[in-house]
């Protein structure tokens, strides 16, 4: 299922901190890209949880991600928009002019950072800690259920200690 984000009014949703701020081109550009269906799309490739800026085609006025389960866009002013990486997959972004006429198609790769990720296998489970430079518990896509939970949980209840809320049940 499709989702449209009209560019037109379009109020950002970005509040978080970018990484990779580098400028992708969203295809070639124009109606020379729609011209071309033979050939394979460009790809855009963000990291899960990371975001990345592209730069739309002039005149786009529609951005439809293919599976926003994969990754969302938020739509900025200056024909920019950015792309945040949720779940690992590849998905694809069509940008529309406002007649409906295709401008560009490109892939979006959402991968894993493995860089800083040290993985554990314990038979069947899996748990991840990032290594930046001291290993820590960081729950990634795929980790074992109870792993994922757990440490969720702390990482909640930790939050929502830091903004000034309950961790837990009232002492009584």
């Amino acid at each position: 299922m499709s989702i449209l984000r009209s560019l037109a009014g379009h109020r950002s949703r970005f509040s978080r901190t970018l990484a990779g701020l580098s400028l992708v081109p969203f295809l070639a550009a124009g109606a020379a890209s729609a011209a071309q269906p033979s050939g394979a799309p460009e790809s855009v490739v963000v990291l899960v949880d990371q975001a990345k800026v592209v730069r739309l085609p002039e005149k786009a006025q529609t951005v439809i991600v293919g599976n926003p389960a994969i990754a969302d866009v938020a739509v900025q002013r200056n024909g920019v928009m950015v792309v945040t990486g949720k779940s690992f997959g590849v998905t694809n972004l069509i940008a529309l002019d406002a007649g409906g006429t295709l401008l560009a198609e490109s892939l979006v790769r959402v991968s894993a950072a493995s860089d800083s990720v040290l993985t554990v296998q314990r038979g069947m489970d899996r748990e991840s800690y990032s290594c930046t430079p001291q290993c820590q518990p960081s729950v990634q896509l795929g980790d074992a259920q109870k792993y994922f939970g757990e440490v969720g949980a702390q990482s909640t209840a930790r939050n929502a200690l830091a903004v000034g809320g309950r961790a837990g049940p009232a002492p009584q």
